[in-house]
């Protein structure tokens, strides 16, 4: 059961406008997602949050984007798990991709 004392943050870069949802790997420090949703009328931000739990197995309420609501460059937060089940989480999802 997720700990809602926990909050982790993570540094994202953002491609909007993609064929389909995947995380695909890292850029530097920042992880990278892409979104099927456009760039336009918080679309994308929406769209991002609603796959982040998905992948991640918690509820739309518990990530946030606390850095970049308008930018490629965002800081989530997401409440509930520590690093290592984020990263376990985020590898099991990407099986066959760049390990993370």
């Amino acid at each position: 059961m997720p700990d809602k004392q926990v909050e982790t943050r993570i540094a994202l870069k953002v491609h909007p406008g993609a064929r389909r949802n995947e995380v695909s790997g890292f850029s530097g420090d920042a992880l990278v997602v892409k979104v099927a949703a456009p760039p336009e009328k918080g679309k994308a931000n929406a769209e991002l949050i609603a796959f982040l739990a998905g992948v991640l197995g918690v509820r739309k309420s518990d990530i946030s984007i606390l850095r970049g609501e308008a930018s490629r460059n965002k800081v989530v937060s997401v409440r509930g798990l520590g690093h290592q089940e984020i990263a376990a989480r985020l590898d099991s999802s990407v099986k066959g991709k760049q390990k993370l």
